[in-house]
């Protein structure tokens, strides 16, 4: 009789075995799995940040350069103007360009930015909307000491072979 005892403790200590091995192995699987989500779910976020602040620096940046000309080097102001934008407003701006050239040269006119606040509006994708809010200061000769300039822009941007262009804007009365 203790054989068969010994045989029936035995065996449910086995089922125990098991069924810890089990739970174990479903909370392993369980807490893979919450990992791999949470990781992917952390990654789409950077992702997401890394997007919006690539839009953002594009956005500020084609502002400065729109705010910020200088009749003594206008032809690498308009040059750095025209490397942010793309499409058709690309193509209008650079039409348009002879004439800002001329009119600052000829009131020999200098902006320079003060400050610079932008944000985004919107993001879907390669596509982003952007508010740039610019304070800039402009003199010539006629104003040498300089008159305050605000400025607020809508921008749309397109993001082309990995970098953020300016494909329409505006400015936000």
């Amino acid at each position: 009789m203790r054989y068969g005892a010994t045989d029936a403790i035995d065996a449910k200590a086995s089922r125990g075995r098991r069924t810890t091995l089990t739970v174990l192995g479903v909370l392993a699987v369980g807490l893979a799995v919450a990992t791999g989500v949470f990781g992917y779910r952390y990654w789409q976020a950077q992702d997401e940040e890394k997007r919006r602040a690539a839009a953002t620096q594009a956005a500020r940046q084609t502002a400065v350069n729109l705010s910020s000309l200088d009749y003594r080097d206008i032809q690498k102001g308009i040059d750095r103007v025209l490397a942010g934008l793309t499409g058709d407003i690309r193509n209008q701006w650079a039409t348009q360009a002879k004439t800002v050239a001329d009119v600052a040269t000829k009131n020999q006119s200098m902006s320079q930015v003060q400050q610079v606040r932008a944000g985004v509006v919107s993001m879907d994708g390669d596509s982003a909307e952007v508010i740039v809010a610019i304070t800039s200061t402009t003199t010539s000769p006629k104003v040498p000491q300089g008159a305050p300039r605000y400025y607020r822009y809508s921008m749309d941007l397109t993001r082309t072979d990995g970098r953020w262009l300016v494909s329409n804007f505006g400015i936000v009365p």
